[in-house]
């Protein structure tokens, strides 16, 4: 089993900057992706970011050139930098890890950013 912690959310104003952290536990494998989606109310979870243990990053356009994804496989952990948060990002962040034939997601931690 798998289990993934969140943490770094909260309340910014637009403009600023958050970073949240993910901690993997459980049985991890050396072949992975881990990510981070969100889910606004009343819209559906949409991908935010995702990296392979490789080091391989995607991106949504939404986000692109103000969100960094980045990881530490020694540590399991993987981190989304926010930077230049818009009220449009304040979401439901839930951290992602996909390892072959199983996902897994945290519980999600809230960023709200206001106007």
């Amino acid at each position: 089993q798998v289990r993934l912690v969140e943490s770094g959310g909260g309340l910014v104003q637009a403009g600023g900057s958050l970073r949240l952290s993910c901690a993997a536990s459980g049985s991890i494998r050396s072949i992975n992706a881990m990510g981070w989606y969100r889910q606004a109310p009343g819209k559906q979870r949409e991908l935010v970011a995702t990296i392979t243990s490789a080091g391989s990053t995607t991106y949504a356009t939404s986000v692109k050139a103000r969100f960094t994804i980045s990881r530490d496989n020694a540590k399991n952990t993987v981190y989304l930098q926010m930077n230049s948060l818009k009220p449009e990002d304040t979401a439901v962040y839930y951290c992602n890890l996909s390892q072959f034939p199983s996902t897994y997601w945290g519980q999600g931690t809230q960023v709200t950013v206001s106007s």
